[in-house]
């Protein structure tokens, strides 16, 4: 039920981390085929591809390609980190987990001829080590979005269909340092961005620390948070001051046998409708994601689900059908049952009924999902939930209408002219103080930080060897933590080191 704007919506951050990890004395090139041709006849010395499990077919054709003129493969990203067994025959070298403290190794190992089959971190690595994304590797006009960053990696949490639940993720949760933060909002040179974690407020004392910095920044901004953030009073308070516009959260059912099966134990239905409110009252705009196939989910579910998004004036709603990613948790619960009916991991991307549902069949489990987007996105619905802050219509109706109702037109539209400008002018229609001084007011106080710069509590520190001026940032072979809750990052996208 997406257009075109999904893959066009952002550049993918691993790669650009990965970019900035290559010592200069390499040439890297990086190809996105969201939004451009990829050529499969070039020379390059190493090709290292980031890959997803709806992208691993697609992954595997361009590795073959490569290998078959004798040029080496490294795979990484979320698919390979969990189930590596089914990536190994199909690179010369597969990344499980996060690179950071690999990359170096797996270079000077391409360079010697002497490649390893399987490289894994002995431990996740030392965020303080992150560099900035090296954002001049990508053309900015290709895409909607340019201003995106992440926080930290990992979720205190294990739900049942996320790929945190794997075995190969580590647990808990790591934040960047305080000032490294920072440097990467410098870097992206506007006062308008989005933190997209899984998770805000996936540690609430570093949330807290993190928003008194951002509180003289003068930034707009927008993020997900998971369910629980009605709980915290203050830091919503604190997300409002410091200008947060939206939150997408995880609701994902009414059900609470649903959140009991999917150990999705942060979610307390009864505090739903405060929550909502909560955030309404402080003028930010409230994303709902919702899931569909859960086994107490019936035939009703949808209308179910969908009524009371918009009798709680729910600005935008993101729906998925449960999807079983190989090596989450939900698989291997589905798979013991005999309940996968489809192997095609093209149809692993949460608008696929890849299993058997337990109260419905798979075709009306599709059905219903695409139901709920056109009963939720109708103009009566839209009418009603037209939100009574008029600071919120402006990109409440620019959403419902250009990216839902006739996004796949305005999609088309942005690959004729650039996709970067219309993302611009949706920005300033939305939130006319990103237009002007607030820009450079924004940048002036960041970059006037220094890199040592602690919030009180922050002992983190970058060491003075890894500080850069103009950007760089670790590849994630894990690209961004990713699942039903949340649409999988964008996808197969070769990076090509060659030396200078």
């Amino acid at each position: 039920m997406d257009s075109a704007f999904k893959r066009q919506m952002a550049p993918p951050l691993s790669l650009l981390i990965l970019g900035a990890l290559t010592p200069d004395r390499h040439a890297v090139t990086l190809t996105d085929e969201n939004v451009e041709r990829l050529h499969l006849d070039d020379n390059p010395d190493l090709v290292g591809i980031t890959v997803k499990a709806d992208t691993a077919v697609r992954a595997q054709h361009i590795a073959r390609v490569y290998r078959q003129r004798g040029i080496p493969v490294v795979v990484g990203g979320i698919y390979p980190t969990t189930c590596p067994d089914d990536c190994v025959d199909h690179a010369d070298a597969c990344v499980i987990g996060e690179a950071e403290e690999l990359w170096a190794e797996i270079l000077r190992d391409a360079e010697n001829g002497c490649l390893r089959k399987v490289y894994r971190g002995a431990q996740p690595p030392d965020l303080r080590l992150s560099p900035t994304p090296r954002w001049d590797l990508i053309a900015e006009k290709k895409y909607l979005y340019t201003n995106t960053l992440t926080i930290g990696r990992g979720c205190p949490f294990s739900c049942a269909f996320c790929y945190n639940s794997s075995p190969n993720l580590p647990a808990g949760y790591r934040m960047k340092p305080i000032s490294g933060i920072l440097r990467e909002l410098a870097s992206l040179h506007t006062s308008h961005v989005m933190f997209i974690d899984d998770n805000f407020i996936a540690s609430k004392s570093c949330a807290r620390r993190l928003l008194e910095a951002l509180q003289p920044l003068g930034l707009t901004w927008h993020t997900a948070v998971s369910a629980d953030i009605g709980r915290y009073d203050d830091i919503l308070d604190a997300m409002a001051a410091s200008g947060c516009e939206s939150l997408f959260i995880g609701f994902e059912t009414l059900d609470p046998s649903n959140l009991k099966r999917a150990n999705k134990r942060q979610n307390l239905i009864e505090g739903y409708n405060s929550t909502i409110a909560k955030i309404h009252g402080r003028g930010m705009i409230v994303n709902a994601s919702v899931v569909f196939g859960f086994d107490g989910d019936g035939p009703d579910v949808f209308a179910r689900t969908t009524d009371w998004l918009i009798d709680q004036g729910v600005e935008t709603m993101t729906a998925h059908i449960l999807t079983p990613y190989p090596g989450t948790e939900l698989h291997g619960q589905l798979e013991k049952a005999g309940r996968i009916i489809d192997r095609d991991l093209t149809h692993y991307n949460t608008s696929r009924a890849v299993f058997e549902p337990a109260r419905m069949s798979a075709e009306e489990l599709e059905r219903g999902y695409l139901d709920a987007y056109r009963r939720f996105y109708s103009w009566s619905s839209i009418v009603r939930r037209l939100p009574r802050d008029s600071r919120r219509r402006a990109p409440y109706l620019l959403f419902n209408l250009l990216y839902r109702k006739f996004g796949k037109v305005v999609s088309m539209l942005g690959r004729i002219g650039p996709m970067r400008s219309l993302g611009k002018l949706a920005a300033r229609l939305s939130y006319p103080r990103i237009d002007g001084p607030a820009v450079a007011l924004a940048t002036q106080k960041i970059t006037a930080v220094d890199s040592s710069y602690q919030i009180p509590g922050d002992s983190q520190q970058i060491p003075p060897d890894r500080k850069r001026q103009t950007g760089s940032l670790p590849l994630a072979s894990r690209p961004l933590p990713v699942g039903p809750h949340k649409p999988e990052g964008l996808g197969n996208s070769p990076a090509r080191p060659k030396p200078a």
